[in-house]
């Protein structure tokens, strides 16, 4: 089954959807995106990613995007697809194309959205931590650029090493947030997460954990990731996920008693409400 792809709000055959090779968000990373949990045929928490994606493009001065016509983009693909049990959606927003350097263009900006189907995460993880930081001062830290070079480079180190996700510290020595998600850990028995002003991306799923199951922000030296009596990953598509491994260092518990019960509340919140 072919599912169309949406392109600045056509409808085209995956073989033939097309942008310009000059789109700046090919030549050098100057883009947003979202990743949407599909849910039984649905999108989980459009609204917020729909939200994020704005404030993204804003923090990086690109026109605002066009929200009410990807979220009609998204209702046409999910439409056309299958109803997978457990799916995806990619929004990518670019600056459209542009001159063979940094400078933008003015012939407008590009907007895709893509479906497919998504694999089950495994139950635990196993982590990496990486030997770059991130840089909390940066530019783009907090925002979800297309600008990804860093964490393929991180995910492959930590695929390299036995890892199922890279984790990375910041400039200050802190712990901030994996290549495509967020880390909680507990800490003499409190719930904690990276500040914001750690230069992690305020993730949707992090935010829900914390309205719905509680807990702290925190900044936290990298160090306590290893040390923690329990940890764990969200992000969109994993929701929340227990970490087995850090590095070769085995956590006490996998999922702790705070882990299970993130993990239940999440799930019966996330159930009854798909827009929350």
């Amino acid at each position: 089954m072919n599912i169309p792809v949406w392109v600045n709000g056509e409808l085209f055959d995956p073989r033939q959807a097309v942008v310009s090779v000059f789109d700046h968000g090919l030549m050098v990373g100057d883009g947003v995106f979202e990743t949407v949990k599909i849910v039984h045929g649905r999108p989980f928490a459009l609204t917020r990613h729909l939200d994020r994606l704005t404030l993204s493009a804003q923090r990086m001065d690109l026109a605002a995007p066009d929200v009410e016509a990807i979220a009609e983009g998204v209702e046409k693909l999910l439409a056309a697809a299958p109803g997978w049990a457990l799916g995806r959606i990619r929004i990518t927003y670019t600056s459209g194309p542009g001159p063979l350097g940094s400078d933008r263009g003015d012939q407008g900006t590009t907007s895709v959205v893509i479906v497919d189907e998504q694999k089950p995460f495994p139950a635990t993880a196993n982590v990496t931590v990486v030997p770059w930081p991130r840089n909390e001062r940066g530019a783009l830290a907090g925002v979800k650029s297309t600008s990804y070079g860093d964490n393929a480079k991180a995910l492959a180190y930590a695929k390299a090493r036995g890892g199922g996700e890279a984790v990375f510290g910041n400039v200050a020595g802190d712990l901030c947030e994996g290549t495509g998600s967020n880390v909680f850990i507990v800490r003499d028995g409190r719930l904690l997460t990276p500040t914001l002003a750690s230069g992690c991306l305020a993730g949707v799923t992090r935010a829900l954990v914390l309205e719905w199951c509680g807990g702290e922000e925190a900044d936290v030296p990298l160090s306590a990731l290893y040390d923690a009596e329990e940890a764990f990953l969200t992000s969109t598509t994993r929701d929340v996920q227990p970490i087995r491994l850090v590095d070769d260092r085995e956590l006490p518990v996998a999922p702790g008693p705070v882990t299970t019960e993130a993990m239940r509340v999440f799930a019966e919140r996330s159930a009854a409400d798909l827009d929350p």
